[in-house]
């Protein structure tokens, strides 16, 4: 009776825990991006930026480091088919730092990224990126 008993405490507990350790529904490939800027102070409105990336279930943040960055992934956090982050960059002219979050639907996902840019005098911009992505194929 009271293996009977720890057994289906066990799997109880098994059972739910099983969606805290659940992966996002996102489909592992080459991944085609578009991000467009709502920068404050900006008289006019940037064109949308686009660019290609292989997301894997190891790698599930959409991320492009510019040239002379160096930057450090702060942290990551998953929570259903939501992927969160926040990325600090330098480089000569300043500090960036950015949180972003977006959620995955299979081969699409949506989200946004926060940004405080601050220049080496120490004036600060702040911008706002919506973006958008879709997958187009295995990574190359």
């Amino acid at each position: 009776m009271m293996v009977r008993i720890f057994s289906a405490v066990v799997l109880l507990t098994l059972a739910l825990s099983a969606p805290a350790f659940a992966e996002p529904n996102m489909k592992e490939g080459m991944w085609e991006m578009a991000m467009k800027m709502d920068m404050q102070g900006m008289p006019f409105a940037m064109p949308p930026m686009k660019f290609n990336q292989c997301i894997t279930k190891k790698d599930m943040v959409p991320y492009k480091k510019e040239k002379g960055q160096d930057c450090d992934m702060v942290s990551t956090k998953i929570s259903g088919d939501t992927v969160s982050w926040v990325v600090k960059c330098k480089d000569k002219h300043g500090t960036t730092e950015s949180s972003g979050q977006i959620t995955y639907e299979g081969e699409k996902f949506n989200g946004v990224i926060n940004t405080t840019m601050t220049d080496a005098g120490g004036s600060s911009q702040k911008s706002k990126m919506n973006m958008s992505g879709r997958r187009i194929g295995a990574c190359k």
